[in-house]
């Protein structure tokens, strides 16, 4: 299948998956109000669709596409079928700088916890991308990532341990299931900034990575500014799981299996399945918060629980299938 008609088909799931999100809920309508709904924006399912519903849909549409990307960025980089955005301890920080902000009493300021999410991931990224420039063996870059993962899951516990009192600890855990439940348009746009620069830096990593397909000696000999491309990939992964985790909390799996479910389509060249895994991720995403609204609980399913749910049998198939690879 060609590049252009896996995107197009990509983008017209994404499309149907969204107007699903938007279409179907706990309240349902009848077609004479989404009639209405579209002829006079002020009227209360007007308000239902468009302030609730389509917000959250794209929220969770972008924060797929930031996950997917990021995820087959780390593949690529680390040439390993198991990375994920969170391997290299992104997402911790960015839970962790969350933990400490809702701990602190900042959770009643609007913007606050997301903007610690994103500075702990922006901290952690950091770190990672001047290691990154300083060794370019992958081995070392997932063993820096998984010390940091650690430490900041440990400080993490540390917030659940001197937490000020049991409600606290409820909203930092929470916040750390993940849930795109209320956001709004303004919470979009301001994840929406950042990822675009780190989708940016990971366009321009591309090269780098196709590079990488032939081995540290080979990239070393291209003439490309290896240690640069790989910095600009670090650092645009963690940009773009730091804005996904700050404007929607900690989700898992949607970047360790979006690129898997396209890589069939694309061969092997990490550059080409870019794009594609970005689509699958924002279908992933609003396919699994439309799961979560749907099914018939007490209390909504948490996104990140959702996908959990789903992806943790999935990385145990990818995991089988490696290991049947390195014993052949």
């Amino acid at each position: 299948m060609s590049l252009w008609r896996l995107n197009l088909g990509l983008a017209a799931a994404l499309a149907l998956a969204v107007a699903a999100a938007v279409a179907w809920g706990e309240t349902s309508f009848a077609w004479a109000d989404y009639a209405r709904a579209l002829a006079d924006p002020a009227s209360p399912v007007a308000d239902v669709l468009w302030r609730i519903r389509l917000p959250r849909a794209l929220t969770a549409a972008l924060v797929g596409a930031a996950l997917g990307l990021a995820g087959a960025v780390m593949q690529g980089l680390l040439r390993n079928p198991l990375a994920d955005p969170g391997v290299l301890g992104v997402s911790a920080g960015a839970g962790l700088g969350a933990a400490v902000a809702i701990s602190a009493g900042l959770g009643v300021t609007v913007g606050a916890v997301e903007a610690a999410a994103l500075g702990g991931a922006l901290a952690t990224g950091a770190a990672l991308t001047l290691l990154a420039a300083r060794f370019r063996e992958p081995e070392t870059l997932i063993l820096f990532g998984v010390a940091l993962s650690a430490f900041c899951g440990a400080l993490t516990s540390l917030v659940f341990n001197l937490s000020p009192s049991p409600v606290t600890t409820t909203e930092v855990l929470t916040w750390l299931l993940g849930s795109v439940a209320n956001r709004d348009w303004i919470d979009l746009a301001r994840a929406a900034l950042p990822m675009v620069l780190g989708a940016g830096l990971c366009a321009y990593a591309a090269r780098g990575l196709l590079a990488l397909t032939l081995g540290d000696e080979a990239a070393a000999l291209s003439g490309l500014p290896m240690a640069r491309l790989r910095a600009a990939a670090v650092a645009g992964a963690a940009l773009l799981t730091g804005a996904a985790v700050a404007v929607s909390g900690v989700i898992g799996f949607v970047g360790l299996a979006a690129p898997h479910l396209v890589r069939a389509a694309t061969g092997s060249d990490p550059a080409r399945i870019l794009m594609p895994s970005a689509l699958a991720g924002a279908v992933l995403l609003t396919a699994a918060d439309l799961a979560a609204r749907l099914i018939p609980t007490e209390v909504e399913l948490k996104l990140g629980v959702v996908t959990a749910l789903f992806g943790a049998p999935l990385f145990a198939l990818i995991a089988w299938r490696a290991a049947r690879s390195w014993r052949t």
